[in-house]
C-alpha cells in the first residue's frame, strides 16, 4: 500500500518535472507567443483527476519552481498558479463531468487570465509592457487540452494511480 501511494506521487512529480522542462525549452522567436502553459495544464490535470493529492500547496510550489527556472520575479506564477488551481479544485466536480472541449472551454479563460495575473504582476514589480499577442497561447493551451488529459489519464491508469 505505502509503495503504490509512493510510486503515484512519483510520477506525478515526473508529470510535473516533464512539464517544467517543455516550459522552459527554447522556442523560435515568431513562435514565443504560442507557447503554451504547460505546467499549469498538467496542474490542472491532476487536480481534477485526483485533488486529494494536488492542491493549491502544489501549485504554489510548482510555481515557484517555474519562477526559478525562469529567472523571473520570485512568486508571480507561485500566486498566478494558487489562484487558478483553487478555482479548479473548488469545481472539480462539475469540470469532471463535461466533456473534454467544454473542459477546454472553460480552461481557456482560466489560462488568459493566468497570462494576465503573470503581466500584472511583472509590471507592478519592473513595468513590463503588454503585448496581446501572448493572450494567443491560450488558444494553444485549448486545443493540447483534450491530448493532454487523455495522456495523463492513460499514465494515471497504466500505474494505477489513485
Amino acid at each position: 500500500m505505502t509503495n503504490s501511494i509512493f510510486r503515484g506521487y512519483l510520477i506525478i512529480w515526473l508529470s510535473f518535472i516533464i512539464a517544467l522542462i517543455l516550459q522552459t525549452a527554447p522556442w523560435p522567436s515568431e513562435l514565443t507567443p504560442f507557447r503554451p502553459s504547460w505546467v499549469l495544464l498538467v496542474a490542472f490535470y491532476w487536480v481534477l483527476a485526483l485533488p486529494h493529492r494536488v492542491n493549491v500547496g502544489t501549485a504554489l510550489i510548482l510555481g515557484l519552481l517555474w519562477d526559478l527556472m525562469l529567472g523571473s520575479t520570485l512568486g508571480i506564477h507561485g500566486l498566478m498558479m494558487s489562484i487558478l488551481v483553487y478555482i479548479v479544485a473548488l469545481n472539480f466536480q462539475l469540470l469532471r463531468n463535461m466533456s473534454l472541449w467544454q473542459q477546454a472551454t472553460l480552461l481557456l479563460p482560466l489560462t488568459l487570465a493566468g497570462k494576465v495575473l503573470e503581466f500584472l504582476g511583472e509590471y507592478l514589480v519592473s513595468g513590463v509592457k503588454f503585448y496581446p499577442e501572448l493572450l494567443l497561447s491560450g488558444v494553444l493551451n485549448f486545443i493540447l487540452w483534450p491530448w493532454l488529459f487523455l495522456l495523463l489519464r492513460r499514465v494515471r491508469r497504466q500505474f494505477s494511480i489513485r
